[in-house]
């Protein structure tokens, strides 16, 4: 099933609603029009009666009565068909009137009222009475003064076409209004929904990766909010893809080397039989394991550290608290470095709204990366406080440092600083560098106050 456009709803919603609106509103102005005829026709009925009235209390009713028994007729003009527009009709023999003496004869009336049949009593001034084929609505008038009764009648012929007339003069401007309209509203809705159009285009042209936002020439202001959200729902969109992209890259550079290290040592082991040969290519296939073990956890860091930037799920952290627990998470490595590790606390508790994850990522980068580079018998001082504005961490260690040209570079993927030990991969200060952007936290690398080596002093946001 072909789901309808967003303009053809548009357009039958609002025929719909006119409809609904219009329809009652016809219906009721054609029913209270039609009231209005039908008093006025009967207050036409009762001063026609009335003007009767009147001439007979002046010139007499025997003035105006015949010799003849049935009393006087009026002659009256029957339709007929002449020969020019306009005279095909008259409304002569619609119309009547009877008068009766005080013995109930008729005195006066109509041809067409003749054989009306007199008044009953108990009748009342108004009634429909059925007479030759045709309804009528005839109106009675007792004159107490003169002992006559007076009736003025009228066929309801002549109020069905006014009834009719009024129908047509209700129902034609919806009947020719309602398409017309119909065809302004489809107009009216296909100019308004333009700008809906002009975005279906810039979407369709737009190149991937293209980082631009969208950008339409006099946009409404209702798409105002549609162009916000979806401009960042595209730049979210192209950071995941990025994300997706750079970590895909770095698996295939960084998995490698060691993947391949260790199948060509199992394979040497494998086609030896010298048992010592086997047991050192052993060790060296689990060496390359190990190796690319602690890449993969390197890579996923990276990973996570992006996927939480882009949930913006923040919370409520203590960092003094987190840095505790890496210490305790790396004390079998501070125990294999032979180097002495010291924690300044300034405060039990500094609270910073981030990522528990990113800023244990940080914090333990920063550790290792100094366990790596300095010596046996060297010192590590990891310091926490808090600023007026920052949370402030320190890591100082005493060993070789880094020259301050080539500090700048040293936050680059894969950048390793000759004369470290251990198996570095150059991603520690990368996931450093990544996880305090996303705190808004500032990196300096500073001379270590110890006279040599290198201190990292990172500023994070309260």
């Amino acid at each position: 099933m072909r789901l309808a456009s967003l303009h053809a709803r548009l357009r039958w919603l609002i025929i719909v609603v006119l409809v609904a609106v219009l329809l009652p509103l016809g219906v009721m102005g054609f029913r209270r029009t039609i009231t209005e005829v039908d008093e006025l026709s009967d207050g036409r009925l009762a001063q026609s009666a009335r003007t009767l009235q009147v001439l007979i209390e002046h010139a007499g009713l025997n003035a105006l009565r015949g010799h003849d028994a049935a009393g006087m007729l009026v002659p009256i003009e029957h339709p007929k068909t002449g020969s020019l527009k306009g005279q095909s009709h008259t409304h002569e023999s619609e119309v009547g009137f009877q008068v009766f003496d005080q013995s109930g004869h008729v005195a006066l009336a109509t041809a067409n009222m003749a054989a009306l049949p007199p008044p009953r009593e108990g009748d009342g001034n108004l009634q429909d009475v059925q007479q030759g084929g045709y309804l009528w609505r005839v109106f009675t008038l007792p004159d107490k003064v003169d002992g006559v009764v007076i009736r003025t009648a009228e066929r309801y012929d002549s109020r069905h076409d006014i009834t009719h007339a009024v129908w047509l003069e209700h129902s034609l401007p919806l009947l020719i209004g309602l398409p017309l309209l119909a065809l302004l509203v489809g107009w009216a809705i296909r100019r308004g929904l333009r700008p809906l159009e002009s975005l279906a285009r810039v979407l369709s042209a737009r190149e991937p990766g293209n980082r631009e936002p969208v950008v339409l020439d006099d946009a409404p202001l209702e798409l105002q909010p549609v162009l916000t959200a979806l401009n960042g729902q595209l730049v979210r969109l192209e950071d995941a893809l990025e994300r997706e992209r750079r970590f895909s890259a770095d698996v295939a550079h960084e998995l490698r080397t060691p993947l391949a290290s260790a199948m060509i040592n199992i394979e040497s082991a494998m086609t030896t039989t010298d048992p010592i040969e086997v047991h050192a290519t052993l060790a060296s296939a689990q060496h390359g394991v190990a190796a690319l073990a602690r890449r993969i956890e390197q890579l996923l860091a990276l990973a996570r550290l992006e996927s939480r930037a882009a949930s913006g799920q923040r919370a409520t952290i203590d960092l003094v608290a987190i840095a505790m627990d890496v210490v305790e998470e790396l004390a079998p490595v501070i125990a294999d470095s032979g180097v002495e590790l010291s924690v300044a606390r300034h405060a039990s508790q500094v609270i910073i709204q981030g990522y528990e994850a990113a800023i244990a990522a940080l914090l333990r980068n920063l550790l290792e990366n100094a366990l790596r580079h300095v010596p046996t018998g060297g010192q590590v001082q990891l310091s926490i406080e808090q600023g007026e504005h920052d949370a402030l961490v320190n890591v100082i260690d005493n060993g070789p440092g880094i020259p301050a040209e080539r500090r700048a570079s040293v936050f680059a993927r894969f950048h390793r600083e000759a004369g470290g030990r251990g198996d570095g991969y150059g991603l520690g200060l990368s996931i450093v560098q990544r996880a305090a952007q996303l705190h808004g936290a500032t990196i300096d690398l500073l001379d270590s106050p110890y006279g040599q080596g290198l201190q990292v002093h990172v500023a994070i946001p309260l």
